[in-house]
């Protein structure tokens, strides 16, 4: 069974045999977009509430910007809160955590590139995720075999240059895409997020995140992945 649904300003795709749980993931991100939104007026964030869920996210950030030396920053000088670098992967994540707690444990669900996997696609085949190229939009980079972990892609391919630095204010150039694998997707978004605000940096300074490995695209077309690292 494969549904999709746009939220969040992106399509949403979950695989999996058991089609009845789309409900419990497809309602969480809805309603975690009306709450966490910076573009709804009417959102908590916008509100200034602060439930637990959103003083989770708010720290979250502020570690993320403490150990990216503060090229990841969820306030940029004269703009308002935007916590997406973190949002999404923690809401989607918890999506997937709705889906295991319902008992189900065959699923991918994709959040415009980023990705849950659990069980298999098939038995005994993984859940195989594209990367795509930075310059052949119907293109793979590389295909990650993945099965119980989390994937996230940062890159400037497809929205622009729209990852500052939160260090000078500009926009992050040095990469063109950069995929962190780990165990949650939070993990995996927010790092690769503020790994690419950091450059080429970053690259490395992801590698070295607990649990983590890389694969990165810089502006000069060179490949950097971490030791080890399986692409098929």
């Amino acid at each position: 069974m494969r549904r999709v649904e746009h939220i969040m300003g992106l399509p949403i795709s979950l695989h999996t045999p058991h089609g009845e749980a789309g409900d419990v993931v497809f309602d969480w991100l809805a309603e975690a977009d009306r709450r966490f939104s910076p573009f709804r007026p009417d959102s908590e964030l916008c509100r200034g509430d602060h439930s637990p869920e959103l003083t989770e996210i708010l720290g979250l950030c502020a570690e993320y910007e403490r150990d990216s030396g503060g090229a990841f920053r969820a306030r940029l000088p004269g703009r308002e809160l935007d916590p997406c670098g973190v949002v999404k992967g923690w809401a989607v994540q918890r999506a997937a955590d709705l889906l295991r707690e319902a008992g189900v444990r065959d699923f991918c669900l994709n959040a415009g590139g980023d990705v849950v996997a659990a069980g298999e696609a098939e038995p005994g085949r993984p859940w195989s995720v594209g990367i795509r190229h930075p310059d052949l939009p119907h293109e793979v980079c590389a295909v990650f075999e993945v099965s119980d972990r989390a994937v996230a892609t940062s890159g400037c391919y497809e929205r622009g240059e729209h990852i500052i630095d939160g260090r000078t204010g500009l926009p992050a150039r040095e990469l063109v895409s950069l995929t962190v694998i780990a165990d949650d997707l939070t993990v995996a978004d927010a790092t690769s997020t503020a790994a690419f605000a950091m450059g080429l940096e970053g690259v490395e300074w992801a590698a070295a995140r607990p649990g983590c490995t890389v694969f990165a695209v810089d502006a000069q077309r060179r490949v950097y992945r971490s030791p080890g690292t399986i692409t098929v």
